[in-house]
Parts: C-alpha cells; structure tokens; sequence
C-alpha cells in the first residue's frame, strides 16, 4: 500500500557519481520556477501484476504569506486514496512547508498523517542561522541549509540541470522523523517521456530514498520533469516492496512560466 510521506518524498526530487557540487552552493537558491497561487495535482497509480489501480490524489497549494514578520511561501501538500482503494487502506495526510522568500530555506514544517489508523501530528521549527530544528520541545544539530520533506520538492524544482552531466550528484540533507538525513538527485539526462496529458522533452533525475515502510532505499525510483524553467514533475515511477507505484501529473494552474516541453498533446 503507498503511504503519502513517500510519494511526498519522491515528488520534484521530489528532488552524481562523476563531479558533486557542494551543499553550500544552495544556501542561497533564487526561486525561478514557482510562484504565489501556483496549484500542481498528481494522481497515484498502484501497480500488481498487469493491473494499475487508481489508488489516490496529491494535490500542492503556494501561497506568499507573512509569518513573523518575513515574507515565506506556505505550501501545502494534500494526499488521500480514491474512494474505491480505502476498503485496502485509507490515508488522509497534510505537509505544509514555509520557505523564506528570500534566503529559500525552510524555516516552518508541519505534519498531519492519518495512515489506517496510524496518526502523526508534529511541527518543526529551523532557526538555520542557529544550526537548529525544534521538534517535540527538542533542540536538534542540523547543517547548512537543511530542507524538509516538501521544501526539498521545490529545491530541486530550483537546480538549473544544464549545469550537470548525466552521472553528476547533487547533494543536499533533509531533517524527518527528528534525524538529519544526507541524500542527493542523480541527474540521468534527457529524453522524451509520455503521460496521460501528452509527450514531452523531460529532465530524468534519480533521487537518493531513505529506506521506509514501503521503499527499500536507494536509486530505485525514476522521475522525469519538464524541461523547462516550471522543471514540473510530470511522472514518477517506483518498485515498493510489493508491486510498483506511479505518479502522474494530472493538472496545473498559474504557473510561473510558460508551460513548455510538449511534443504532442494526448
């Protein structure tokens, strides 16, 4: 059964053997490829044998807000099952991230899972001039520049990959479940891949997974997304422990920049 935090993970890694750039490097990203109202929706497919399953929907919302006095990108990311996949499992989840405008660092990280039953409710503050994250009235050490699990989404939406060779890693850590993990994209190359809205020039890149309750780790799952400057996510494929999973970008609203990559339209 897919479960929303890795689908979430995986997304816009979602976000390199050869040359790697340093963290620093991305302490002080600028934003090119969303914007204020953006809305992206995704559909999940679950995979046994030859038959693929419409197992759920995520959908992510930007807003610019003021949160203590700077200006942040709150975004959120939705996911529950269809209707018809809650009788195997049912899963209502809510991640909400707060990226400074400016500095493009996560400085708010809130989580609502409902997972069968299995609930998690927690926030995260990072103060990254301190080095820290407060979690569950704890102080945790993190490095330069850490993200959460939707900030890194859209850090890796911000990578300009012309930069990167097919080989290339580009690493980054990510603090969840109160630990700091150090991780990176993989970028693979270019090529053309088609989905259900069309075919498209994509930028494939290979996220490093942390080994979860349904992900074994490692460079097990594809994603291709836009070659453009949106860098969309626009599909996601994975092996879990039983079966595959597969995310389609399935609609898009107020993007930042002209839609661009088609080749033909479905």
């Amino acid at each position: 059964m897919f479960k929303i935090k890795e689908i979430v993970c995986s997304i816009g890694f979602l976000i390199l053997s050869s040359s790697a750039i340093a963290q620093n490097d991305f302490c002080s990203a600028r934003n090119t490829s969303f914007k204020d109202g953006e809305k992206l929706t995704f559909r999940v497919f679950y995979n046994v044998g030859f038959v693929w399953i419409n197992a759920g929907n995520v959908h992510f919302h930007t807003k610019l807000e003021d949160l203590k006095g700077r200006k942040v990108y709150h975004i959120t990311g939705d996911g529950k099952t269809a209707k018809s996949y809650e009788l195997f499992y049912k899963v209502k989840d809510k991640y909400e991230t707060y990226i400074d405008k400016e500095s493009m660092l996560p400085v708010k990280f809130v989580r609502h899972v409902n997972e069968g039953g299995f609930i998690i409710d927690q926030e995260v503050t990072m103060n990254h001039n301190r080095g820290e994250a407060l979690c569950d009235k704890k102080v945790y050490t993190i490095p330069k520049c850490t993200q959460d699990v939707l900030s890194a989404i859209y850090f890796a939406r911000n990578i300009d990959y012309n930069k990167y060779k097919p080989g290339d890693k580009i690493p980054f850590d990510m603090f969840l479940d109160n630990k700091v993990y150090s991780l990176y994209i993989k970028y693979v190359g270019k090529e053309e891949i088609k989905t259900k809205m069309g075919t498209y020039n994509a930028i494939k890149i290979v996220p490093l997974l942390i080994e979860g309750t349904i992900f074994s780790g490692g460079e097990k799952m594809m994603v291709w997304i836009t070659d453009d400057e949106n860098h969309l996510p626009l599909r996601i494929e994975s092996p879990i422990l039983v079966g595959s999973v597969k995310v389609d970008l399935v609609g898009f609203d107020n993007l930042r920049n002209p839609f661009g990559g088609m080749i033909s339209q479905e």
